[in-house]
């Protein structure tokens, strides 16, 4: 039997995205002054079975479709927890990070060659305090948790991409980086939190694979989530380790969840009701994502 975690031809499903998305994305108006500031997302990224789920690619590339092709895009990863603040290699064609194992090797062949980003490099620079350190790697490439999902939005690589560490699990501290990174969004630069809205990978169960079974861990925190995101509860959000149903099960690590404060604090008004863009689930994960409204 095929399924996403054993697909006929590995990454097949994406190959029959790309006939009818690559016209579709040619086609994508770009970014303008007149249509201010970009929304800041919060996008929960899969890993290589997204390319074997087709109606989760069509989701992410409508959604960025629904938007005007930025003029660059900065993302944050649940997979790069660093500090200082470190910035991914910005020049054009720079080998991505394949952290992963245990895939068919198709998926470690895969390629997403984008344009140097050598000056969203600078920009990002100019925009931390002269107090903050800011790291620039030669080489790192972008990680799964920035590459996959963006093949899917914008397959055509023509958009600048840079990646930023997250420095911190602070939610503070987050929020206050997102704020640094809000006047980004003005110059047509969308600004992604990347992770995954539940991420209990311990836990999961033949069940989850087979059947696609949410566990009451993962729907009680989802719930929670979008309750909290649709009042613009900062501090409830803030709080999840504590005031979360589902936890320490939805997220034994703060790695996928924590991106979103980098996304709200980006917002104008970060405590403004956000817009779900996908929810659901894959394999019992919550899929939420959302744009900032404001």
């Amino acid at each position: 039997m095929t399924s996403i975690l054993n697909p006929a031809v590995p990454a097949g499903a994406y190959d029959r995205f790309l006939t009818e998305a690559l016209p579709r994305a040619r086609a994508q108006r770009e970014w303008a002054p007149a249509d201010g500031p970009l929304p800041a997302l919060y996008l929960s990224h899969g890993a290589p079975p997204l390319f074997d789920d087709g109606p989760w690619i069509r989701q992410l590339f409508d959604w960025a479709q629904s938007l005007p092709k930025p003029r660059s895009i900065l993302i944050i990863s649940a997979h790069w927890e660093s500090a200082p603040l470190s910035l991914s290699a910005s020049a054009a064609h720079t080998p991505l990070v394949y952290d992963f194992g245990g895939f068919h090797p198709r998926y470690y062949t895969l390629r997403y060659d984008t344009p140097d980003a050598g000056s969203l490099a600078k920009r990002v620079a100019g925009a931390m305090p002269a107090g903050e350190p800011l790291h620039q790697h030669p080489s790192r490439g972008l990680d799964h948790g920035a590459w996959v999902p963006l093949m899917a939005m914008y397959p055509l690589a023509d958009v600048p991409v840079l990646q930023l560490s997250m420095p911190t699990q602070n939610p503070a501290r987050l929020l206050q980086l997102g704020a640094r990174l809000r006047p980004l969004r003005e110059e047509g630069v969308l600004v992604i939190g990347s992770g995954f809205m539940t991420h209990g990978l311990p836990f999961v169960t033949r069940e989850m694979f087979t059947r696609g079974t949410v566990p009451a861990w993962s729907s009680d925190f989802d719930a929670w989530a979008a309750d909290a995101l649709a009042r613009g509860d900062l501090d409830e959000l803030a709080a999840y380790q504590t005031r979360a149903p589902g936890m320490p099960y939805a997220h034994p690590t703060a790695d996928h969840y924590i991106p979103l404060f980098i996304t709200l604090g980006a917002a104008d008004q970060p405590d403004r009701p956000v817009l779900t863009a996908i929810d659901g689930y894959m394999m019992g994960f919550s899929k939420r994502s959302f744009q900032t409204v404001g």
